[in-house]
């Protein structure tokens, strides 16, 4: 079975994030999506980062209706601060039967050379990698991010995806739910349901 790990904190998760691991999960090749919560590193306290349980659990509600798309907590037990190469290798170890692949967006990719043992990364693992928007100029014009090592780019394990290019950020939803906007439309049902019953992000 060829499984991409979809790596986040998804605090909290939402459309954009849905719409990618679905498009990767159709159209990629894979025969499911692992959302791979990142968990909270005590050594970095952040107050707008939920527990990992709640950022779990949101994932869970908003895939619960996608037969390709699992939540994972695999990271949670794994010591800290965690480096995807260990993740990758823990994976594999526990699951040997299966294919792992890495999901990723195009900004991510621009500094993958600085990942630690990114070789090893690439020896073992394809990458499936879906387009992102850098930025924009003052007259709306977009700014392609361009990989600092072409090489890479280039490498024949990684896979660019010409996936739904999704600019919604977590931060702006947190922001927005502290500012008592509404952002429903971007968030699953029983997501937004969720935060709201528990009044999350709202200080």
């Amino acid at each position: 079975m060829k499984i991409g790990l979809y790596f986040g904190t998804f605090n909290p998760i939402h459309v954009g994030h849905l719409i990618i691991a679905n498009h990767m999960a159709e159209h990629a090749g894979l025969d499911q999506v692992w959302m791979v919560v990142t968990p909270h590193n005590p050594l970095k306290k952040k107050s707008s980062l939920l527990d990992d349980f709640h950022r779990l659990q949101m994932v869970h509600l908003a895939t619960e209706n996608f037969s390709k798309i699992k939540p994972s907590d695999v990271e949670f037990k794994l010591s800290q601060p965690n480096y995807t190469v260990n993740t990758l290798v823990h994976i594999q170890e526990k699951y040997p039967n299966y294919e792992f692949s890495l999901i990723m967006g195009e900004d991510n990719l621009k500094s993958l050379h600085k990942w630690k043992n990114y070789e090893a990364i690439l020896a073992h693992h394809e990458i499936y990698v879906y387009p992102r928007i850098e930025a924009k100029t003052l007259t709306g014009e977009t700014i392609p991010i361009e990989t600092e090592n072409i090489l890479i780019k280039n490498h024949p394990k990684i896979h660019m995806i010409d996936a739904p290019v999704v600019e919604i950020a977590s931060t702006f939803i947190r922001e927005n739910i502290k500012k008592g906007k509404n952002v429903q439309p971007l968030l699953p049902v029983k997501v937004w349901e969720y935060i709201d019953h528990n009044n999350f992000y709202k200080k």
